[in-house]
C-alpha cells in the first residue's frame, strides 16, 4: 500500500494512506544505507495490522524535493502568515523568511491575517508592497472567512510549509483550511497522543485531495546561514531591474556614490522598508564575516 508520512515521533512513522493513518517502523535497511524517512515522503509500506493500523514502511519512492530547515519531503512551496495588526508585522522577519525559502528555491505565498481588525486599511499598502517584489500576496480574516477559499485554490493539489512567528493566527488559518471530512488531527489515535502537544515536531495536515499543508513550530528569530553579503541582493527581486543603472559592477547598493537601487527606492519605486531592511541585514553579515 502507498502512503504519505504525516509524522514521524522517536522512531515511529504515521502514514496516511485511504483516508487512514498507519503506524509504522522503518525497515533496518534504511539506516544501514544511512537513509532516513521525512515527513512528507511517499512510501510503500506493508500493512500488519489492519484493525490497529499497524505497518512496516518498506520502500521511500523517490523525493521531488527535500528541506534542510525544516527537514521536511516533497514540499511544493511555502505560506508565511504575518498578521496586518496584533501583532504588526515585523517585516524584517518577514524578509528573513523570504531569504531563507529563496535559498531553498521555493515558492512563497504571503498571507496577512487579520483583516477584520485592519482599521486602517494598512494591509493594502503591505500588499501592495509585496506584490511589486514578485510575490503572491493575498490578505485574509481566519475569524471571518474573507480570503479563505482564494487560499484554498493557491493551496490546492500541492504540499505547502506554514511558516510565521506565534500569535498571526497560524492556527486558526491551518484550522478554517481544514473541512473536517479529510481527517480530525487531534483524535487519530491514541498511539499519536503523547506527540499532540509536542510543536518542535512537523506534521502534515491532509486538507483535501492530494492536498497537504506541513504545520512548523513557530519563529521568532531567523539567522541568516550559507549567505555571502555580496549574495544578499539577489533574494530582492526588485533590485534587479534597476542594477543596470549602477555605476560599479557588484554595486553592494549600500555605500557607493551612483547606484541605481538607491535612486529607485527615492523615486518610490522600491520600497524604502524593503531596502533599509536589506542594509540592516547587509550589516549583520558583513559584521558576522568579521568576527
Amino acid at each position: 500500500m502507498r502512503g504519505k508520512i504525516i509524522k514521524g515521533i522517536a522512531g515511529f512513522y504515521y502514514v496516511y494512506s485511504q483516508s487512514r493513518i498507519y503506524e509504522c517502523k522503518a525497515k533496518g535497511i534504511f539506516r544501514k544505507d544511512n537513509r532516513k524517512p521525512l515527513v512528507g515522503d511517499d512510501v510503500e509500506m506493508d500493512v500488519l495490522d489492519e484493525e490497529k493500523l499497524l505497518g512496516n514502511i518498506r520502500e521511500l519512492l523517490p523525493r521531488q524535493s527535500e528541506l534542510i530547515r525544516p527537514a521536511v519531503a516533497n514540499v511544493d512551496q511555502t505560506l508565511i502568515i504575518f498578521s496586518i495588526v496584533k501583532p504588526k508585522p515585523n517585516f524584517n522577519l518577514l524578509d528573513r523568511f523570504l531569504i531563507m525559502m529563496g535559498q531553498q528555491e521555493l515558492p512563497c505565498i504571503i498571507c496577512f491575517n487579520k483583516q477584520d481588525i485592519d482599521e486602517a486599511g494598512e494591509g493594502t499598502e503591505y500588499e501592495r508592497i509585496y506584490t511589486s517584489c514578485g510575490y503572491r500576496t493575498l490578505s485574509v480574516s481566519a475569524k471571518t472567512g474573507e480570503g479563505i477559499a482564494e487560499l484554498k485554490e493557491l493551496l490546492a493539489g500541492k504540499t505547502t510549509t506554514v511558516a510565521g512567528p506565534s500569535g498571526v493566527g497560524k492556527s486558526s488559518i491551518v484550522n478554517s483550511l481544514q473541512t473536517g471530512i479529510v481527517m480530525e488531527t487531534g483524535k487519530i489515535s491514541e498511539k499519536i497522543e503523547r506527540g499532540k502537544h509536542t510543536t518542535r515536531h512537523s506534521e502534515l495536515i491532509a486538507v483535501g485531495e492530494e492536498t497537504y499543508i506541513l504545520d512548523t513550530p513557530g519563529f521568532s528569530s531567523l539567522e541568516l546561514f550559507n549567505l555571502e553579503k555580496e549574495q544578499l541582493a539577489q533574494y530582492y527581486p526588485e533590485f534587479e531591474p534597476e542594477e543596470k543603472y549602477c555605476r560599479f559592477a557588484g554595486c553592494s547598493h549600500v555605500t557607493e556614490p551612483v547606484c541605481g537601487v538607491k535612486d529607485a527606492v527615492k523615486a518610490g519605486r522600491i520600497s524604502k522598508m524593503r531596502y533599509e531592511n536589506y542594509c540592516l541585514l547587509y550589516e549583520e553579515l558583513k559584521n558576522r564575516k568579521k568576527w
